[in-house]
């Protein structure tokens, strides 16, 4: 069964402040920088567990071709996983929650 995908608030924010630099710096780049956080969401929806549990039960999916990582944590009696945080790996890892 698949589990419902639901994004916090601040990621929906962090997703959309990256989209649009990438636009500014060329414009079709934010929409490739979209596509790969889907893919790797869609992944991430089929095999949640792929990852591996870092510190509180959050895991942590890799986009392919940009220094970001999907933030979420699995909640498994619910179906649901939510995304927590597009979390740019320049940042302080302090900051991933």
């Amino acid at each position: 069964m698949m589990y419902q995908i639901e994004f916090l608030r601040k990621s929906r924010l962090e997703l959309l402040a990256a989209w649009e630099w990438y636009e500014d710096k060329q414009p079709g780049l934010g929409d490739k920088f979209k596509h790969q956080v889907d893919l790797r969401i869609n992944e991430i929806e089929r095999n949640p567990r792929r990852y591996p549990e870092r510190k509180k039960n959050y895991r942590e999916g890799i986009v392919k071709g940009f220094p970001y990582l999907i933030i979420y944590r699995v909640q498994g009696r619910q179906k649901k996983i939510a995304i927590v945080s597009i979390f740019h790996t320049s940042r302080s890892p302090k900051k991933k929650k």
